[in-house]
């Protein structure tokens, strides 16, 4: 029997696997996500938050994306444009944490509660505890069915239109 198939498979797991993996795993990102929108790209696109704009699924404000770009590259090179992109706001999300939700700041690995708290109110907030009440929000997410951890990847891959 020849080892060809079994390395091509084990290639093409290798390959899958890569697609969707980031600095964030995929049930805390997607409970993160569900906890912002439920999941969805929100109509309007950007709504007021707490005196500036939110946009989004991830509800990303403009200073989370300027952050995210330092360790996200280029982010479609627009704020608005990026929220509105499945894979630009994941990938956003993923370059924000790669430079604030590090073992240097954190003093440990960071947790998905680490991830939850900094999205929630920014670089510090891993130890604010007022962001405790969102990471709760997660974690009822993470713990509950399947069914609110599951994004529709076909969903993602397409990029909403309407930059609003």
């Amino acid at each position: 029997m020849s080892k060809t198939p079994i390395i091509l498979l084990a290639s093409l797991i290798g390959c899958l696997s890569a697609v969707h993996a980031g600095y964030v795993p995929d049930a805390c990102m997607n409970c993160i996500c569900h906890v912002e929108s439920g999941c969805r790209m929100p109509d309007p696109l950007c709504r007021m938050d707490r005196g500036s704009l939110s946009c989004g699924p991830f509800q990303m404000k403009l200073g989370y994306w300027q952050d995210a770009r330092l360790k996200g590259g280029p982010l479609l090179n627009d704020w608005k444009t990026c929220a509105a992109s499945w894979t630009c706001s994941r990938d956003a999300v993923n370059g924000y944490m790669e430079r604030y939700a590090v073992s240097s700041r954190l003093g440990h690995g960071p947790t998905c509660e680490d991830f939850s708290r900094i999205h929630n109110g920014g670089p510090n907030s891993f130890k604010n505890p007022a962001t405790l009440v969102y990471w709760g929000r997660v974690k009822k997410c993470l713990g509950g069915t399947s069914t609110l951890i599951e994004v529709d990847l076909e969903k993602q891959t397409k990029n909403h239109t309407k930059l609003g």
